[in-house]
């Protein structure tokens, strides 16, 4: 063997899996994969039944620092044109979607005196420059988490929930699920991208700047969840 080759031997610095081969006593890697081990799920999974979803969902998502309240399809236009004249909202985006159709939240704010725009009326930029709130609908929430999953769409970008620093999100019982473990099976049915898709898990909080926590610096610093019944 040239001396080169020696050297080069000699000087070989093991690789991450080789040391961890080593710690575990292997000189070669294994011929197959092992094989995981059986979950326990009444043990891992907290929520067990679909019945109660809302009500732990609104819990969970309080403990999160959104604002939740139960609403009518009825009662929705009027109760969110009570809550952006409370925070003092005049610009509101929303998004476009049958839901949002189906229960005239634009038409609504519109009759209402709000200057208000669907998604496909808008630019991202225009997002940025002005609006208070956006309006949207959601793709699931999770109950055990208190989570909500919007996943962008033509009808609704991502700048919707993630710009205006107020978000209102509109839940149907139907888009409840008890866990992520739901969710991600949930996802995979539907053909949706896990990369695709936004959790928001209350406001928008960072600690960056001397370890002191302050809402609303990345995102939107109110996030009012209405839960049709």
């Amino acid at each position: 063997m040239p001396v080169s080759q020696l050297t080069d031997m000699d000087n070989h610095q093991p690789t991450v899996l080789e040391k961890v081969r080593r710690a575990l006593g292997r000189e070669k890697p294994l011929d197959h994969a092992p094989v995981p081990p059986v979950i326990d799920e009444p043990i891992t999974r907290l929520v067990h039944t679909e019945i109660g979803l809302p009500e732990l969902f609104a819990t969970r998502a309080a403990e999160m620092k959104m604002k939740v309240a139960p609403v009518t399809p009825d009662a929705i236009a009027a109760q969110l044109v009570t809550f952006l004249r409370e925070n003092n909202c005049k610009k509101i985006a929303v998004s476009l979607s049958p839901l949002m159709q189906r229960l005239s939240i634009a038409a609504s704010l519109v009759k209402a005196g709000f200057d208000t725009h669907t998604w496909d009326q808008l630019t991202l930029d225009e997002v940025y420059d002005g609006y208070d709130c956006a309006v949207t609908d959601v793709t699931y929430a999770v109950a055990e988490t208190g989570s909500l999953v919007v996943q962008p769409h033509a009808g609704q970008g991502r700048g919707l929930s993630l710009v205006p620093l107020i978000h209102v999100a509109i839940v149907e019982p139907k888009n409840l699920v008890p866990d992520l473990v739901d969710l991600m099976e949930k996802l995979s049915w539907d053909g949706i991208s896990r990369s695709n898709i936004i959790l928001i898990t209350g406001p928008s909080k960072t600690a960056d700047i001397e370890m002191n926590v302050v809402t609303g610096v990345h995102g939107p610093n109110i996030v009012k969840v209405f839960v049709l019944q």
